[in-house]
């Protein structure tokens, strides 16, 4: 809830390290700005092993090699506006660039900038529980001119598909990368696209792969060509509302079985018997909790699961 994080590594026969890490609400912190397009950003200080700046020349060959070797490390090396999803915005051209050599937990990272801007001590703020679960955002501050800056994990930025919260990554012994056990899919069904984002977001976070429809007509072309692990349905849709649309996964024989849960500002009791006549697993009314829909949602998917 604070968004903290617990990082484990283990060792075959020698046994489990658990790093725990709570977040302090509010405290000072040391940290470098760095600017990224007409963004600035603040890393944590403990993070930086060096900062340096290299020929243009250098970190054109450092990109097709993807990776900056440093004390006998590999760096894998982003550059932060690509990390960030800007990609819009180029790197600029300067004889020379500006490279953070990073380091978390036990991972690292080559971080080129468009420009570093020096070290700030901060107050960090509470960033709010929406933020708190985005993987790599630590904390934010306010600058000076009212300008609201974040404090970011660049390594957890670029790890966020190792790393990410509630998905099923197993690291064997061998494997060099990290191996996805079976991605679920998820198939979510509502006419407002702001729904159909939060609902999308939450789902990959927790390690879906996500097809969303804008009604239940759109939906059931969709299950033409697939069948989900896992359906989520507003009621009232354009076209094809939730319950035509469930009597029809319902009548399906593919997605007989399939989790479907109700998601709507509709809650009366006439609203939620009709669904579970209907067949509809769980009713959810809006604003749904994202921990409870998240442990429906895998509790159903487990029940299917076993019943296979």
């Amino acid at each position: 809830g604070l968004g903290g994080r617990v990082d484990l590594t283990s060792e075959f026969g020698k046994g489990a390290l658990f790093d725990i890490h709570l977040p302090v609400t509010l405290s000072v912190a040391q940290v470098l700005m760095v600017r990224s397009g007409n963004n600035h950003y603040a890393l944590p200080v403990a993070m930086i092993e060096l900062a340096q700046k290299i020929k243009r020349a250098d970190l054109i060959e450092a990109y097709k090699h993807g990776q900056i070797q440093w004390a006998d490390k590999q760096y894998p090396l982003h550059y932060l506006s690509k990390l960030l999803d800007h990609q819009e915005h180029q790197p600029e051209d300067h004889a020379y660039v500006s490279v953070l050599l990073l380091r978390s937990g036990t991972y690292h990272l080559a971080l080129h900038v468009d420009e570093v801007i020096g070290n700030q001590e901060v107050v960090m703020k509470p960033i709010g529980p929406q933020l708190a679960r985005v993987p790599g955002i630590t904390g934010a501050t306010v600058a000076g001119d009212g300008q609201i800056v974040l404090i970011i994990n660049p390594v957890q930025i670029a790890n966020r598909e190792i790393l990410s919260v509630g998905s099923v990554v197993v690291k064997g012994a061998m494997a060099e990368a990290p191996v996805e056990l079976m991605k679920l899919s998820a198939l979510v069904v509502d006419d407002s696209l702001t729904m159909r984002k939060v609902l999308g977001r939450l789902l990959e976070r927790a390690g879906f792969d996500v097809v969303s429809a804008k009604d239940g007509m759109d939906a059931m072309q969709l299950l033409q060509d697939f069948v989900p692990d896992v359906i989520l349905t507003d009621i009232e849709m354009p076209r094809l509302d939730g319950f035509g649309l469930s009597r029809n996964i319902r009548d399906d024989v593919r997605t007989a079985k399939t989790p479907l849960i109700m998601i709507s500002s509709r809650t009366a009791d006439k609203h939620q018997n009709a669904a579970r006549e209907i067949g509809v697993n769980a009713f959810f009314g809006k604003p749904v909790q994202d921990e409870e829909l998240l442990s429906k949602i895998n509790e159903l998917i487990a029940t299917t699961h076993t019943h296979h």
